[in-house]
């Protein structure tokens, strides 16, 4: 599929910021298979006295921008023409959760795929004994990593609540579990924990998913928002594989990649400071339009 993907953020200040550092990342990705960004352009009102452009240790792209000036508002712009392919489903290679520990040990790498940096605590993301228990009631001995992550996949889509607003950005998997509702985010981290807890490397993907209105029912320009689901590395015949547990599916054509890390904070579209007080009002609007060819 070819998308056109536009996003605009805003940020509106009750006392003006008399200087600034973000850092965003919000551009889809070029992957060795199955997306490639055609063009991109990531533009910013007021201009930034300082901007640099790079990419970060697991290879997504990131823009740093500083500005020294007062402003009372912020104003993000991304569009992009991506190009998005459904990677075949292949026969189940991976190995027995009884010995994808062995698989790890067997990656002499450091590199920003290796399943290493995937398997302990990351920053957001600390071990859970509640979350263990619940893994370990559905994760058999004799199943395949790739048979469980789609069991886990299932139980979070079955057992768990959508509800905006039950969460926010900042709320603990651990909690979301306790409520046994919240958002993609929530769901994605609750997913990677008891995944890793049983020792399968899993990590967080934030994208776009392009939504499909009712039948008879016009699209809203707008209305589609960032996504996260999950990355798992299925063994070194199989690599990674992707779960979107908040639809109960494999990512695919309709999964647009922007960043991979270990969970949100790797991945956060803007993180930053900012020089100013009181509060501030964020809003937030993307389109991902299928282009006709």
């Amino acid at each position: 599929m070819l998308y056109d993907v536009s996003m605009k953020i805003e940020y509106a200040y009750d006392v003006a910021a008399s200087g600034a550092r973000h850092v965003v990342r919000v551009l889809p990705l070029t992957l060795a298979a199955g997306q490639r960004l055609i063009a991109g352009s990531l533009t910013f009102s007021p201009t930034p006295d300082e901007r640099s452009d790079f990419i970060d240790f697991f290879r997504n792209p990131a823009t740093a921008v500083n500005f020294r000036t007062q402003h009372d508002r912020l104003e993000i712009r991304m569009q992009a023409r991506v190009l998005v392919e459904n990677l075949s489903q292949q026969v189940d290679f991976s190995p027995a959760i009884s010995r994808i520990g062995a698989e790890v040990a067997g990656c002499w790498t450091l590199e920003p795929e290796a399943p290493h940096h995937f398997l302990g605590d990351s920053p957001r993301l600390a071990q859970s004994a509640s979350i263990t228990e619940w893994v370990s009631s559905i994760a058999l001995p004799d199943m395949s990593t790739r048979e469980v992550a789609t069991a886990v996949c299932r139980m979070i889509h079955e057992h768990f609540t959508y509800l905006p607003g039950a969460t926010t950005v900042d709320t603990p998997a651990e909690a979301a579990f306790r409520l046994k509702k919240g958002v993609c985010q929530d769901f994605a981290h609750i997913m990677i924990i008891a995944l890793r807890a049983i020792g399968i490397p899993a990590g967080y993907v934030s994208g776009f998913l392009r939504t499909i209105p009712p039948p008879g029912a016009e699209r809203l320009e707008g209305a589609d928002a960032m996504h996260a689901w999950v990355r798992v590395w299925c063994g070194r015949a199989t690599g990674w594989m992707e779960w979107d547990p908040t639809n109960n599916m494999m990512a695919g054509s309709d999964h647009i990649r922007v960043a991979y890390g270990r969970d949100y904070s790797d991945v956060a579209p803007v993180i930053g400071i900012l020089k100013s007080y009181g509060s501030h009002k964020t809003e937030q609007a993307v389109d991902v339009i299928p282009v006709k060819t």
